[in-house]
């Protein structure tokens, strides 16, 4: 690419590609249009790398369409913190659907959990809680193209969502806790069901001591 080309040209990131050169009429156009938003990168003759369309010049095109978006701080994490803890309330909330498909009998109720006979709850909280926050990231402004897509795996997005936000790991680390402890306890849960009764009634009570919670 010689330095002819670039003269006044600009470039674009899109998907993971680089894209242009194009001229500045052409990305105002693109702005309009809202291909490019607030958080996408680009790049022209003169810059030390690749910044922020709102970092630039084009910055008062941005702001004629619409307000910056909330920065970090200001973003709710109600939602995130939810699904942080999802590994742990998606397995009550299979214990729970499970209890009433097999009549309360606990011995049956957590072979089918432990055998992963009623996952999809677990996997439908995580994406019913993952979209739900991309929607309110949307409407704080955010541009969630880069990563909205990992919306299907919930560990990869919620990672994501901390570098998008520059948010610290805490609520991606609870999530690797609390899924290590599930997997744990469902290892524990598997010896522990092979000896109880296979008539034994299931309870809320029951499933917190098969977490290795106090008995009574």
């Amino acid at each position: 690419m010689s330095e002819t080309s670039t003269e006044n040209k600009w470039f674009y990131e899109e998907k993971g590609e680089r894209l242009g050169g194009i001229d500045e009429a052409t990305i105002i156009s693109m702005i309009q249009s809202k291909r490019l938003g607030y958080g996408s990168l680009v790049w022209q003759k003169g810059f030390s790398g690749w910044v922020k369309l709102e970092e630039t010049s084009l910055r008062n095109h941005l702001e004629s369409i619409s307000p910056p978006p909330l920065t970090g701080k200001h973003i709710s994490n109600a939602v995130i913190w939810v699904l942080a803890f999802a590994p742990i309330l998606g397995y009550f909330l299979e214990c729970f659907v499970a209890g009433f498909v097999y009549n309360g009998n606990e011995n049956r109720v957590l072979r089918a959990v432990d055998s992963g006979h009623f996952i999809y709850i677990t996997i439908g909280l995580h994406i019913l809680l993952s979209v739900w926050d991309e929607n309110r990231l949307q409407k704080a402004g955010i541009n969630t193209d880069r990563f909205k897509v990992w919306i299907w795996l919930a560990p990869v997005y919620i990672y994501q969502r901390t570098r998008i936000l520059q948010h610290n790991l805490a609520y991606f680390i609870t999530w690797m806790i609390c899924f290590a402890f599930m997997i744990i306890t469902n290892i524990g849960t598997d010896s522990a069901t092979v000896v109880d009764s296979p008539n034994r009634e299931w309870s809320p009570q029951s499933v917190e001591e098969a977490l290795g919670g106090p008995s009574n």
